[in-house]
């Protein structure tokens, strides 16, 4: 791939090129997380490779005729096998790869987000944001930076502008114990690496971060627990609770 291209810039092109035609196109991975790094903190810089979207299903036909204007051309055995749930697409000039997420997110967990995607103008809402990060069951390093990122840049409450919404993270999470389980234990990690220096944060941006993760977890411990919910609970992690990740081969 040419490394000219300004992975950022296509970025805002692509929303702005899609919402002249009406068409509700947002961003989700790293390079999402970093636009909403208003700190602009040194320790979250880092190198992006390709782009990653949602798109609502109710969408997908006008979407689909919408990427090659744009310049992108489909993978197209993958999308005709997969395309009500997720799509791939290439950037001609440098064939740099574009994830999209139709209707919903699903990688370890379901992240449903198909009336959400107006709750933020370029970005899918911080709180699904969020969730894309806290679902990964073998959390690695990169991945851990981008949820500490959103937690130290963004708000928790109960509304969508620039907040993580925590009545988002209640409904989905009281839905989907799985999704609850993940999310806790990877916030217990993050504690843990910051704690060992391994998330280098100072002293106030630690504090920040770790009121930002107890409000989570006060959430979480208020939600409503329906019965599969608690019956779920009480067989815990002895049984796997979430779904093995297919890496997608181009």
């Amino acid at each position: 791939m040419e490394s000219s291209l300004d992975l950022k810039q296509e970025l805002h092109r692509l929303v702005d090129a899609a919402n002249a035609q009406n068409i509700q196109i947002r961003a989700i991975g790293g390079l999402a997380v970093n636009i909403h790094d208003k700190k602009r903190h040194p320790l979250f810089i880092r190198e992006y490779a390709d782009l990653d979207f949602c798109i609502p299903l109710k969408q997908r036909r006008q979407f689909e005729a919408f990427m090659p204007e744009a310049g992108y051309s489909p993978h197209k055995q993958f999308n005709v096998l997969n395309g009500d749930v997720r799509q791939i697409y290439y950037h001609n000039p440098t064939e740099m790869k574009v994830d999209i997420f139709v209707g919903y997110f699903e990688m370890c967990h379901k992240i449903p987000f198909e009336d959400r995607l107006t709750a933020d103008p370029v970005t899918i809402p911080l709180a699904e944001l969020f969730l894309s990060k806290a679902q990964i069951v073998e959390l690695n390093r990169k991945d851990a930076f981008d949820l500490t990122s959103i937690l130290l840049n963004n708000q928790t409450g109960m509304g969508d502008n620039e907040t993580i919404n925590l009545s988002i993270l209640a409904q989905l999470g009281s839905a989907d114990w799985g999704l609850y389980k993940t999310t806790s234990l990877n916030l217990d990690k993050l504690e843990t690496m910051m704690n060992s220096g391994e998330i280098p944060l100072e002293s106030g941006d630690k504090t920040l971060v770790v009121s930002r993760i107890n409000d989570i977890r006060r959430t979480f411990a208020e939600m409503p627990k329906p019965i599969a919910w608690q019956l779920r609970d009480r067989v815990g992690t002895r049984v796997k609770w979430y779904l093995e990740v297919e890496e997608v081969q181009r």
